[in-house]
């Protein structure tokens, strides 16, 4: 076991945290001695309940952890969930514009409008009673970290987390932000960088790593640090420690591993990708995010595309039709094939050979161990 407080906390070999919607990476991390963290935001209780069952299975009794999204703001908060509602609530010019995309790519779009209820299980999650509920689900296992990834945890969860003892982490974009969480009773913070795939903010990993621990430092704050943001190399898990994290939470790595259930021309489209294929924006959630760039993302940065709407809306435009890119394009469609996007980090640029999720965490342990040495090196006299 490495000397991080991460390890000693989450009671795990090496401070690798795996953040991934597949049960499979999220089992094979902590068996290789990281520790997976299961995205759970898009399901209901006892879909969560099923895979959590599996993962308990198949983890050879190794520390894992779940990650949901309940947000400080978004559209219809504080309002009783209606997907009635919320559907009428999309105006139809955004429904037409995201129509309109497949269409001049040969896709039909008559599926959509009997599709947009199934985000409904996303708008649920968001709220604090949806979360309690997977929550509750959440802790009938033995779970060893509960993840908020937008915002600072609801009470709810910050209570459950307590009552259980399990510690709970959240992400965080900025310096203030992780103030605040420190301040809300957070355990673990999993700082962000503007490079992460998925929700993120906009400084960098190098900046913000060394500006939240200094801030820490500043107010007498303890809580150990989860480097995140384009991290997918074991030296650069060393270079983020060396500046005051206590390990790394990656999300993008796994992607196009043996395990990941990514879309299989996308993960060809992601090996293939270099750095700069990727794009900041708020058309798929609502929220800025990290994505792999297609002809649907550069359609939604266009100057006559309509502003994406506040979060849960935005994603009731945008996954019908995503999910049917998705399925056409694993057919052989062309142009869902061109089309085809998923959340990626600027980390893609570095994941250019397909592996395992366990010889992933390998490679991380080599990597970190040279630039350990390297560094070294350095201070010999």
């Amino acid at each position: 076991m490495m000397n991080s407080p991460i390890c000693s906390m989450l009671d795990i070999e090496f401070p690798l945290l795996a953040f991934s919607h597949c049960r499979d990476v999220v089992a094979a991390v902590s068996k290789a001695g990281g520790m997976g963290v299961f995205g759970a935001v898009n399901l209901s209780p006892d879909r969560l309940r099923e895979e959590l069952d599996w993962i308990d299975a198949h983890v050879d009794g190794k520390p894992y952890g779940v990650d949901l999204i309940v947000p400080n703001k978004f559209a219809g908060k504080g309002e009783k969930l209606d997907t009635g509602k919320l559907i009428d609530a999309i105006p139809a010019g955004h429904k037409d514009f995201a129509a309109g995309i497949l269409k001049d790519h040969d896709i039909a779009t008559g599926d959509l409008e009997k599709t947009r209820g199934m985000s409904a299980n996303f708008a649920r999650n968001l709220r604090e009673e949806g979360a309690a509920t997977s929550l509750e689900a959440a802790f009938e296992y033995p779970i060893k970290l509960i993840a908020n990834a937008l915002g600072v945890p609801p009470p709810v969860m910050l209570d459950m987390g307590k009552e259980h003892g399990v510690p709970v982490a959240a992400l965080v974009g900025a310096r203030e932000h992780a103030v605040a969480q420190v301040a809300a009773g957070v355990d673990i913070l999993v700082v962000a960088g503007g490079e992460a795939g998925g929700h993120c903010g906009d400084v960098s990993t190098m900046v913000l790593i060394p500006e939240v621990a200094r801030a820490l430092k500043e107010i007498g704050a303890d809580t150990p640090i989860l480097a995140a943001g384009g991290i997918t190399t074991g030296e650069q898990m060393a270079a983020a420690m060396a500046m005051g994290a206590a390990g790394a939470w990656c999300g993008s790595v796994w992607l196009t591993t043996a395990e990941a259930e990514t879309n299989p021309v996308v993960k060809e489209k992601m090996l293939a990708a270099t750095s700069r294929d990727t794009v900041r924006s708020r058309s798929r959630t609502g929220k800025p995010s990290r994505q792999l760039r297609s002809p649907w993302t550069d359609a939604w940065e266009a100057k006559d595309a309509p502003d994406p709407l506040p979060m849960p809306l935005q994603s009731m435009v945008s996954e019908p039709a995503l999910r049917q890119i998705d399925k056409l394009s694993q057919g052989g469609h062309e142009g869902a094939k061109k089309l085809a996007t998923y959340w990626v980090g600027q980390g893609v640029g570095l994941m250019n050979e397909p592996m395992s999720s366990g010889q992933v965490v390998q490679q991380f342990k080599q990597d970190f161990a040279d630039a350990f040495e390297r560094l070294s090196n350095f201070l010999e006299v």
